[in-house]
């Protein structure tokens, strides 16, 4: 197993060459991310299992209910904490962590293990287990596995189907009965999961899917006008709903039409005002789990920036004002990503690989 130490971990994600949108993650980095990732995928406890205990027969331990996702603290930790090393090896395959990332993917992405996940949605009482971050980052793993042309990438695909398959069922059951945006901060939150639904719908011709998701997120924030900025953050965010909304209609609106949208939904965003949203947070605790949440804030503005700049052209006054922004939030939450702190490090490592890889944009 590979070996870092903790100054060189910190050296490494607070690197200044990190943070240019145009340069690619190195394999440095790629290393530490797959370090923290790999200390908690067997990691069972401390567990915090939003389960709908039914009985005194259903007390079960996190293995127990899950048998692949039972790690990172959470289930939805334990599926991105996946995504990451999946991530990694397809992006770093001739690196030295490659072999080790490939060995412990093949011993979890196995067929019973993964119909065993797949059951544990078929109960009614935990249908809404997980919905709908959990769900979205489902999807953005089985996004990446169909996108990898590697003959273990195809083998895992074909074993993770039948969770994806639950998942998608899931999504589309729900939707339509979600008549009102969730906007908040945190889990609950709408934008960021319809935006991974979509990017998966796509890559993978679910049309059915995407038809869904692009006319849920028009009718929820189609109509959204002077966005109160000023209101973010909450004190224990790790996303930016605003932001998130925003990088979802990226996704959902011509480019043209998109434009004129973010005129009217951040009207001074030309200017260099954004409210609270240009500031980067801090973090008072590392060691509390919710306050921890604001390093995740920092990556998730900076990603979401990027993404909104992706598709404004090189003469909009707002691309250079985002880009510049994304760069300072990139700085202040990659620099909290390695804390020593279980609360914070079972998860950040896999927001950084989302913002230095350009998921989600590319």
């Amino acid at each position: 197993m590979m070996r870092f130490t903790i100054p060189a971990i910190v050296a490494v994600l607070a690197a200044p060459a990190a943070l240019g949108q145009e340069k690619p993650m190195t394999e440095q980095q790629a290393a530490a991310f797959f370090k923290l990732a790999l200390a908690g995928i067997d990691r069972e406890f401390p567990n915090k299992t939003g389960h709908v205990t039914t009985g005194a027969d259903d007390l079960k331990t996190p293995r127990q209910m899950h048998p692949v996702f039972y790690g990172h603290f959470d289930w939805h930790s334990s599926v991105h904490g996946h995504w990451t090393l999946v991530r990694l090896l397809k992006l770093f395959p001739q690196a030295p962590f490659a072999a080790e990332a490939r060995k412990v993917l093949d011993g979890r992405f196995t067929k019973e293990a993964l119909e065993g996940e797949a059951a544990y949605f078929r109960t009614k009482e935990n249908r809404s287990f997980e919905r709908m971050y959990g769900w979205a980052w489902a999807l953005r793993l089985a996004q990446e596995l169909r996108t990898w042309d590697d003959p273990d990438a195809k083998r895992w695909t074909a074993h993770y189907e039948v969770l994806e398959k639950e998942i998608t069922g899931l999504a589309k059951g729900y939707l339509p009965k979600l008549d009102w945006p969730v906007r908040c901060g945190f889990h609950p939150e709408s934008s960021f999961p319809l935006g991974q639904m979509l990017d998966y719908a796509r890559s993978t011709g679910d049309s059915d899917l995407e038809q869904l998701v692009t006319a849920k997120s028009r009718a929820f924030y189609g109509k959204d006008r002077n966005y109160p900025a000023a209101y973010e953050p909450s004190g224990n965010d790790f996303f930016s709903p605003g932001l998130n909304a925003a990088d979802l209609m990226r996704r959902v609106l011509p480019a043209e039409e998109f434009s004129k949208w973010l005129t009217d939904y951040l009207p001074d965003l030309a200017a260099g005002e954004a409210g609270n949203l240009f500031t980067p947070v801090t973090v008072s605790d590392p060691t509390d789990g919710h306050l921890i949440h604001l390093a995740g804030l920092n990556l998730n503005r900076a990603w979401t920036m990027r993404g909104i700049a992706s598709v404004l052209p090189d003469s909009d006054p707002r691309r250079k004002i985002l880009l510049d922004s994304a760069q300072k939030h990139a700085a202040a939450g990659l620099a909290m990503v390695e804390t020593g702190h279980y609360e914070g490090e079972h998860w950040l490592g896999s927001f950084a690989t989302y913002l230095l890889s350009g998921a989600g944009i590319k």
